[in-house]
């Protein structure tokens, strides 16, 4: 049997990958290595795996449908964990259109594939962004979240519902995960911790929106790895589960521990927040722990740590692609 990844070159996906293959699971990559950042770091993340008798690779759209059924109908899958999507809050502001196509369209195409097959487990990555600008925290799956302040969050909410959709009428088990900031090595180059991370080593200013106040609960990308292998024996029914650390550090003090981990110091610009950001993010992971024995262990101070020398060993290979 064969697990697909979709996404699976991407930061998370390729994580994921590595950790699947290491278990001796044969995997499945479908990604389109398109321009939302530069191909080559796709290409370096899944390098180490390209080669692998257990990883099998197909550069397609998940919007391409036909595409997808022909991998569907080549391979004996047990399992579909979809990542694939258009990342970003601020970007879906600009571009809507692209983040409902991708990641509404080619979700229903994957689900489609699925019911086709008669493949019963599905894991749907999800994002905190749906619980908008919710007042409550922690942040519980319980809590209501029909408002979400950017196209992005709301494609993700449109994706656990036609998931749910599907669960009902086809009887495929779904479980929708929410990630709360992953970062990490392989991190998207766009997302804040690279990018200061970046900035700094380049004595270059740093754009801070707001205060510095507003917070994220980052979650390294191994407790991540870990939550999705933890559920994947344990699939069934619709169930959404928060994925994070549950401690969340304000810009102000991640600027700091990048500065304490890196040796550099930051100069920082403050600006107005931006449409679509939220003020902070904070995981309730008390379900995950029930259902998943899910457990993170990596603190801020490590992980950035782990991070940063990453970071300096792509700078110095040369593999720091613009």
């Amino acid at each position: 049997m064969s697990i697909v990844v979709t996404g699976g070159a991407g930061f998370i996906g390729s994580s994921l990958c590595e950790r699947l293959i290491n278990l001796n699971q044969d995997i499945i990559c479908i990604d389109n290595f398109n321009n939302f950042y530069n191909p080559l770091i796709k290409e370096n993340n899944i390098s180490n795996l390209i080669n692998n008798k257990n990883f099998k690779l197909y550069k397609i759209d998940i919007c391409d449908i036909n595409s997808l059924r022909k991998i569907f109908n080549e391979n004996k899958i047990e399992l579909v964990i979809h990542l694939a999507a258009m990342a970003g809050v601020r970007p879906s502001i600009v571009n809507p259109l692209i983040y409902e196509k991708v990641n509404i369209e080619g979700t229903l195409n994957i689900l489609n594939c699925l019911k086709e097959n008669n493949i019963k487990k599905l894991i749907f990555a999800s994002s905190s962004s749906v619980y908008g600008g919710n007042k409550k925290i922690p942040f519980s799956e319980e809590d209501k979240v029909d408002n979400p302040i950017s196209p992005y969050a709301a494609t993700k909410k449109a994706g656990e519902l036609i998931c749910y959709t599907y669960h009902h009428l086809y009887d495929i088990s779904v479980y929708c995960f929410r990630f709360f900031t992953v970062y990490g090595p392989r991190q998207r180059p766009e997302m804040a911790i690279f990018k200061f991370t970046k900035k700094i080593f380049n004595e270059q200013e740093i754009s801070i929106y707001g205060d510095g106040s507003s917070s994220r609960d980052y979650t390294y990308i191994d407790d991540i790895i870990n939550g999705i292998i933890n559920s994947i024996q344990n699939i069934k029914g619709y169930e959404i589960i928060n994925l994070g650390n549950s401690h969340p550090t304000t810009l102000k003090e991640l600027i700091k521990i990048i500065e304490e981990a890196s040796g550099k110091y930051a100069k920082i610009k403050f600006e107005e927040m931006k449409p679509g950001d939220v003020f902070t993010t904070f995981a309730d992971i008390k379900k995950a722990i029930k259902m998943i024995n899910y457990n993170p262990q990596t603190s801020i101070y490590d992980g950035i740590n782990k991070f940063i020398s990453w970071f300096k060993q792509i700078r110095e290979d040369g593999k720091l692609y613009e």
